[in-house]
């Protein structure tokens, strides 16, 4: 039987959970091959480790992941990011620049 591997729509609802709880991106790793029954842990770096089942969605099995990963202690965050989504709003209140200088 050939491993079945993990896709992007899987990483994306792991990552609506774990962003959610204010877990850093770069805390969290998930086995790239799902395995029966799945798991999640906490190890001792404070990285939390992810392994997707095979025979049960993601979507399923984040229900479980947001449930032990409250139960480890981590808590809804006030911001999903870490960092300012209002950058884009910097960009209109910068000056415009004047004319470029002609090159001769």
């Amino acid at each position: 039987m050939a491993e079945e591997l993990i896709s992007m729509e899987d990483m994306e609802t792991i990552f609506e959970v774990t962003d959610s709880l204010g877990i850093h991106r770069e805390s969290v790793r998930v086995e790239l091959t799902k395995e029966d029954p799945g798991s999640i842990q906490k190890v001792a770096d404070g990285m939390v480790e992810i392994t997707l089942p095979v025979n049960e969605s993601a979507e399923v099995f984040c229900r479980k992941l947001r449930i032990d990963l409250e139960a480890m202690g981590y808590e809804p965050a006030d911001s999903v990011l870490s960092y300012d989504d209002d950058d884009e709003d910097d960009e209109d209140t910068r000056p415009a620049s004047g004319p470029k200088p002609r090159l001769s």
